[in-house]
């Protein structure tokens, strides 16, 4: 698959992404670098290689599922630009 110019601007039309007209080649460019590598990508045999998470195989910590208050509301309302009566107040933004 190749990017042609008109694809190029075409991405960046959909993207909301301003590009010069001179710009326009690299970009396409670009493009077809991450595609060529892609289709490498595709080649790799993975038939039996099962899926992992991290390259060393370990178990992810893990703590005691318990309902908790926090404990300290008084701190986290002190971060909130407008509180009131222990809640965030926030503007209407529905008319």
């Amino acid at each position: 698959m190749s990017i042609d110019l008109e694809t190029a601007r075409k991405v960046a039309n959909l993207a909301r992404i301003k590009v010069d007209e001179d710009r326009l080649p690299a970009m396409a460019e670009s493009f077809n670098t991450i595609l060529g590598f892609i289709e490498e990508l595709n080649e790799v045999d993975i038939e039996g290689v099962e899926p992992m998470v991290s390259v060393m195989p370990m178990r992810l910590k893990r703590r005691k599922d318990v309902v908790t208050d926090g404990g300290y509301p008084e701190k986290i309302m002190a971060n909130a630009p407008d509180a009131r009566e222990g809640f965030f107040a926030v503007p209407k933004v529905v008319e």
